[in-house]
C-alpha cells in the first residue's frame, strides 16, 4: 500500500533553506536536509526533487518572501524618501542580526558562477530590488523630496552595491556600530 506524503512543503522548504544558509550548498548533504525537514529521502525526491531542485525551491521561496516584505514595508510610508531611509536602516539591521549573511549574496558567490539557472534567479531578484529602489527614488524626485537631477538607476545601483559590502564588513569585524554609521552616512549622502 502506498504511503501518503504528509508534510507541509512550504515549511519543509524553509527548514531546508536554513540548512543551506548555514552550511552552504556544497556543504549540505541529503542527510542534513532530510533530518532538518523531518522527512525521508523518498518523500523528498517524490515531491521536491533532488538536492539541486530543492535548492532552487529554496532560492525562489527566499527571494519571493523578500520581495513581498519590501513592498509591504514601502507601502507603510506616505513619503518615498522615508521609505528609502527605512530600507537602508532595515538592511543595516538585517546585516547586524543575521550572522550568516544574506542567503542570496552567499549563493551568488558559492553557486551562481557555475550554475546559470541559479544565477538567473538571483539576477531576477537583484533586478526586482533595483526596480523597487529606482521607483522609490523617482517618486521622491516627483514629490520634491530629492533633487530633480537625481539619476534613479545610478542611485539604486549605488545603494545595492554599498549594502552588499556591509555583509562582508560585519562578518569580518562583528561591529554593529560600524554598520549603523555606514547606513547613516549613506542616508546623509544620498537622501539630503
Amino acid at each position: 500500500m502506498a504511503r501518503t506524503l504528509a508534510f507541509d512543503q512550504h515549511e519543509a522548504i524553509e527548514k531546508a533553506l536554513d540548512v543551506f544558509w548555514q552550511k552552504g550548498y556544497h556543504g549540505t548533504s541529503m542527510r542534513d536536509l532530510t533530518e532538518a525537514m523531518q522527512i525521508n529521502s523518498s518523500s523528498l525526491y517524490n515531491t521536491l526533487g533532488d538536492k539541486h531542485q530543492l535548492f532552487i525551491h529554496c532560492v525562489k521561496q527566499y527571494t519571493l518572501k523578500r520581495r513581498l516584505l519590501l513592498e509591504q514595508r514601502a507601502n507603510s510610508f506616505k513619503s518615498p524618501k522615508k521609505a528609502l531611509e527605512s530600507f537602508i536602516q532595515d538592511v543595516a539591521d538585517v546585516v547586524i542580526k543575521d550572522a550568516q549573511g544574506c542567503f542570496a549574496i552567499k549563493t551568488a558567490f558559492e553557486v551562481s558562477p557555475a550554475d546559470k539557472g541559479i544565477q538567473a534567479l538571483l539576477k531576477e531578484d537583484n533586478d526586482f530590488t533595483h526596480q523597487f529602489l529606482s521607483r522609490l527614488i523617482r517618486e521622491a524626485v516627483q514629490k520634491d523630496e530629492l533633487d530633480q537631477d537625481c539619476d534613479a538607476a545610478l542611485v539604486a545601483d549605488h545603494i545595492i552595491s554599498t549594502y552588499t559590502g556591509w555583509y562582508e564588513l560585519y562578518i569580518l569585524h562583528q561591529d554593529p556600530v560600524k554598520i549603523k554609521k555606514l547606513a547613516a552616512y549613506l542616508v546623509r549622502q544620498l537622501l539630503r
